[in-house]
């Protein structure tokens, strides 16, 4: 989301002690020492950075019963898709002052919405999640509260106007939220006090930060200072920003828009160099070990603008694109919806449970592709050889001696495509029909056909 906010930087050390498994943090809003001790074992087996394969859940759109048990129920299916990241959106009580069913209006940091559940579910899908190798992380929403959040009654807590009156985010339409105010320390403290509260009481492995671009860089990286320091721990934390400072504040992740776009763009007749030029600039100086996350929907795109099936042009269309966001490079995320091929817009303001019987088949391209990307070093690590065509995606990426090629028709025609010189004469098996495949002279792609090539 592309939304700007003007940021006061400002140091604020913060102090912790831990003891047996147990942490007392700084006050919380009513003046009290909070104390936590940790629920269950901590997660051994959060992936690398470079390693993790995303799938972020709406809750209200996932079941019919829209909550955390439902969640619970699709483990399998979640699993089967090779995915070792869970992202819940927000499960906290929704504000009602000025409300529109908004799940990031925040009324109470540490509470479940009744709508979705209870601790005692949480904890049971963190349990569940980290059995099956999964890891679990929480949309966090620190730029703004609702307007009958606790918080509301330390004025001094939020921004005000030139009147004294507590303003919503400069420069945006969220009416429905009242904007934090980063200049005072007690709220930094509670803010990372409730943070903590689900790495300890939950077991959850992070955080996804919703409009991290609205909190001053040297929140998060005290904030991530703090949470990193929990011995015996490792955590995912997921930026949604645009400011270039993220990484250096601690955070692994962040979305890789101009990827997203470039995508868009090619599909809509744009050279396919877009997306490799892009792929490029974005990883230009990033500092090591932190990654863009590739995608080609979340929530606020499939609520707000379509969902791949209408931006790619159909099922074909949407999974040639998936191809491109998940093998080029970076940490692919897949939308819960997306594997089955969801047309209409999916709300996340209101309830409207997805139709898993749709698009089997693409369920299985999506449980194909994931699953041989999450157990191949080359596709998630390997530097990309591009054969340059206008049309068609043509790459290879290696590891030592294992080797990926990719080969994709990104146009809704069917194209022939001469082997570039490098692969010509060469043998291989496709991972989609399991099929040998000889690249010799020129190839027909069918309207958005692709190959997933392994020796």
């Amino acid at each position: 989301m592309k939304r700007f906010f003007i940021s006061i930087f400002f140091a604020f050390l913060l102090s912790s002690s831990y003891s047996c498994g147990s942490e007392t943090m700084g006050p919380d809003p009513m003046g009290e020492e909070s104390v936590y001790t940790q629920y269950g074992i901590p997660f051994n087996q959060v992936p690398k950075t470079e390693d993790i394969v995303m799938y972020e859940v709406n809750l209200r759109a996932f079941s019919p019963t829209g909550n955390i048990n439902g969640v619970i129920d699709k483990l399998d299916h979640i699993e089967a898709l090779g995915v070792n990241v869970i992202w819940l959106m927000p499960i906290h009580p929704i504000g009602q002052v000025n409300s529109v069913n908004s799940p990031y209006s925040v009324k109470d940091y540490k509470g479940i919405a009744s709508e979705y559940g209870t601790l005692n579910d949480l904890r049971k899908l963190t349990d569940e999640a980290h059995a099956r190798g999964i890891a679990v992380i929480l949309d966090w929403v620190a730029n703004h509260t609702a307007w009958d959040n606790a918080w509301i009654n330390n004025k001094s807590w939020y921004t005000q106007d030139g009147s004294g009156k507590i303003t919503h985010p400069a420069g945006t339409n969220w009416l429905d939220v009242a904007d934090l105010n980063y200049n005072n320390g007690e709220m930094r403290s509670a803010m990372i006090d409730a943070m903590k509260y689900w790495l300890y009481e939950a077991n959850i492995d992070g955080f996804r930060c919703d409009h991290a671009d609205g909190v001053p860089f040297d929140f998060w990286q005290i904030a991530w200072q703090q949470v990193k320091a929990i011995p015996n721990r490792s955590f995912v934390l997921f930026a949604e920003g645009e400011r270039n400072d993220h990484f250096n504040a601690g955070f692994d992740l962040n979305f890789g828009w101009q990827s997203y776009g470039a995508i868009k763009e090619v599909f809509k007749r744009q050279p396919v160099s877009k997306i490799f030029a892009a792929h490029t600039s974005e990883y230009n100086n990033l500092p090591s070990g932190k990654h863009w996350i590739r995608f080609t929907t979340n929530h606020d795109e499939s609520a707000w603008d379509a969902t791949p099936i209408k931006l790619y042009n159909g099922v074909d269309g949407a999974l040639a694109a998936s191809v491109m966001a998940i093998f080029t490079g970076g940490v692919p995320l897949i939308y819960g919806s997306q594997e089955v091929g969801a047309v209409n817009t999916i709300p996340f303001f209101s309830n409207a449970p997805i139709d898993w019987s749709k698009n089997p088949g693409m369920l299985t391209s999506y449980q194909k592709m994931l699953q041989f990307y999450a157990g191949s070093a080359a596709s998630r690590k390997g530097q990309n050889t591009v054969f340059p065509h206008n049309d068609v995606a043509s790459f290879k990426k290696q590891i030592n001696s294992e080797v990926v090629v990719i080969l994709a028709n990104l146009r809704n025609t069917t194209l022939n495509y001469t082997i570039p010189t490098d692969l010509e004469n060469t043998k291989w098996k496709d991972l989609m029909t399991q099929t040998d495949v000889t690249l010799s002279g020129q190839l027909t792609l069918k309207p958005y056909q692709f190959f997933i090539l392994t020796p």
